[in-house]
């Protein structure tokens, strides 16, 4: 079953403009896998070499931050909705 993943404007220049795609994984990491197999370079702009989710990009499944799940491990239940959000930092 697929899922719908939101793209913040700042990612959409990869997407072609996409605001949200629909794809199918069962983990997070497959999420982050499949966008960058569809979307290429995606992944380097949302994680570290190795491999961690970048500490100013917040993955949330079903309005639940994945830092307080499992992160990358975090399996998906059927339709879930995942929203990439950047950080924002200022004063």
């Amino acid at each position: 079953m697929a899922h719908t993943i939101t793209i913040p404007t700042l990612l959409r220049s990869l997407t072609g403009g996409l605001e949200t795609v629909e794809l199918e994984a069962a983990t997070v990491l497959e999420v982050v896998e499949n966008l960058d197999a569809q979307y290429p370079g995606f992944r380097a702009r949302i994680c570290e070499t190795n491999g961690e989710l970048r500490r100013f990009i917040n993955f949330y499944l079903n309005g639940e931050d994945v830092r307080f799940l499992d992160n990358l491990a975090t399996r998906l239940p059927e339709q879930a909705e995942i929203a990439i959000i950047p950080a924002i930092a200022g004063g």
